[in-house]
């Protein structure tokens, strides 16, 4: 599966939300795509998320009949995604995971957060997480749900300077198989872990793939025979040459 946007803009009542951006991506990708602080970067995240119709471009899958918006989800986009920050993890948990139509009862989220290495954290209020629990909770839950290929973090710089507390939950995403965008607005680029897309721009870098590669040698392949030895010659005095 690809996922290609192709200048893609949005237009707002007082102006652009998001200026011409293309990006295109596949599963076990790794995307940064960077943008002024602001409505816009979430614009483009709700976009490849099939949320908001673009004004002028398109984004479409290849490869896959599911529409976009059963396929993307958008990861804490402010205003949109993110949870009430009043709320202990343990209701978070238990939406996000009824969301995704899994078991969601009492029983089921003290396992979920158990398996999770967050049960101590069930009571607390969201908005005292750390930040890398709190972006790493909700990409896990996200990716719970059913027929999702694609995760789209919406900024979580905005929550920490700490690049490597989501660059690296984002790159074990894309190592399992799924397609992984984040969106970021404050980090500096020369603190990106690699060359990011930028909002507003048509020529992008490719993405980092991370998913491992697939074996070379197909499993319904037959087993492979072994080189014949040579044959050692008999010499005449009756020693093996």
């Amino acid at each position: 599966m690809q996922v290609r946007a192709d200048r893609v803009s949005l237009e707002g009542h007082h102006g652009t939300l998001l200026p011409p951006t293309s990006l295109t991506f596949g599963e076990g990708d790794l995307a940064i795509v960077h943008g002024e602080p602001g409505v816009g970067v979430t614009a483009f995240g709700l976009a490849l998320a099939g949320r908001l119709k673009p004004t002028t471009g398109t984004v479409h899958a290849e490869g896959v009949d599911a529409p976009l918006t059963e396929l993307v989800a958008v990861v804490d986009a402010p205003g949109v995604s993110e949870p009430d920050d009043a709320l202990p993890l343990r209701v978070v948990a238990g939406e996000e995971l009824a969301l995704a139509h899994r078991p969601a009862g009492k029983e089921d989220v003290a396992r979920w957060l158990a398996e999770h290495d967050a049960a101590p954290f069930a009571g607390t209020r969201f908005e005292n997480l750390t930040p890398a629990l709190r972006t790493r909770l909700l990409t896990e839950l996200a990716a719970e749900r059913k027929g999702v290929r694609v995760l789209v973090l919406d900024t979580p710089d905005r929550h920490t300077s700490d690049v490597g507390s989501w660059a690296g939950l984002a790159r074990e995403q894309a190592e399992r198989g799924l397609a992984v965008v984040v969106l970021t607005a404050t980090t500096p680029l020369s603190a990106l872990p690699f060359t990011p897309a930028l909002v507003g721009a048509a020529e992008q870098p490719a993405p980092e793939h991370c998913a491992p590669p697939e074996s070379a040698v197909p499993e319904s392949a037959p087993p492979a025979v072994p080189e014949p030895t040579e044959e050692l010659t008999e010499s005449t005095d009756g020693v093996p040459e």
